[in-house]
């Protein structure tokens, strides 16, 4: 054929024609976890409407820039806002996961990625910081004198408090998941973590006898409505919301549940050390940037227990 083994290593390979964003968002849309998806889906919506009809090797860097600066300018305002920097960070960050998917499906090297070429909008310091006691005393007598179940906003605060627990983990919250005679409850939380986490006796008998009046399925969500509807994260909203209305500085300063989480671990680290509030937050090795040393001081579950003893004032049984 008159070719030689120079003309065969040198003969370019012919990769097949990439998929559109169309084509190719809904295959990753099902690969990817459902906190995943929740948090990337408006970004791929928003994606879908302007390049849907673009293959994956078409955009460069600099149209992904101007893709940025476009959600950035037409976020929805809110009082919290920062000129759309959290929008802009999570653009880039779904388009790195549509083009980390393409990468290793060997659709494009990483060499031709055009969303690792493009930095994220550097993030500002959380506004969010630990409540004062007397504030949050506010917040729990308020939750509980007001509203159309006092009783379920009450145990939430509550389920926040002792445990530093995210709002997912709340709601993933199972009656499967608590051990009264340990008063240790499962929790499921972002990243697919898993941790047993300690809580008083005051606490895990509400939870269960929260599970028994509101007829929660053993293997189904806990926190229910009176009529047995399980919640979801718009209780959460509502119950900010409504706060706020009885208590300006909640609305203007824009608390929420998160701010609970603030406030737990603060006391705990000025109390019982780095190492504790660690294992307290659920925090695993690969989320600390303090070190290897961290991997040699984990917390054990009894001083994650002694620590909650002494913020609730009640003897534990792993302390």
């Amino acid at each position: 054929m008159g070719l030689s083994v120079e003309d065969l290593i040198a003969a370019p390979t012919q990769r097949p024609q990439l998929p559109t964003f169309a084509e190719y968002i809904p295959i990753v849309s099902a690969a990817v976890t459902d906190g995943t998806r929740r948090v990337y889906g408006s970004y791929w919506d928003r994606i879908l409407e302007h390049w849907g009809y673009r293959r994956l090797d078409e955009p460069t860097p600099s149209e992904i820039k101007q893709l940025v600066e476009h959600v950035k300018v037409n976020v929805v305002p809110r009082r919290n806002a920062r000129g759309g920097r959290s929008a802009g960070e999570h653009l880039i960050a779904a388009l790195r996961c549509l083009y980390r998917h393409a990468e290793d499906d060997e659709l494009i090297d990483h060499a031709n990625n055009p969303a690792a070429k493009v930095a994220k909008p550097r993030r500002l310091p959380s506004t969010r910081r630990a409540v004062a006691d007397t504030r949050l005393d506010e917040i729990n007598q308020t939750a509980a004198t007001t509203g159309n179940d006092p009783a379920l906003d009450s145990l939430i605060l509550r389920l926040h408090t002792e445990t530093a627990c995210r709002r997912g983990g709340a709601l993933a919250l199972r009656p499967q998941d608590l051990d009264p005679t340990q008063c240790l409850i499962f929790l499921r939380e972002k990243g697919e973590t898993v941790r047993w986490q300690p809580v008083s006796p005051t606490l895990m008998a509400p939870l269960q006898r929260h599970a028994a009046d509101r007829h929660a399925p053993h293997t189904g969500q806990l926190l229910r409505y009176t009529n047995g509807r399980p919640i979801t994260g718009r209780r959460y909203d509502h119950l900010w919301t409504r706060l706020g209305k009885h208590l300006p500085w909640v609305a203007t300063q824009q608390i929420s549940v998160h701010w609970l989480r603030h406030t737990t671990l603060t006391w705990v680290e000025r109390n019982f050390g780095y190492a504790v509030a660690r294992a307290f937050a659920g925090h695993t090795d690969s989320t600390s940037d303090a070190g290897t040393t961290t991997t040699y001081v984990r917390a054990t579950i009894q001083e994650v227990a002694a620590a909650l003893a002494a913020l609730t004032g009640e003897p534990h049984p792993l302390s």
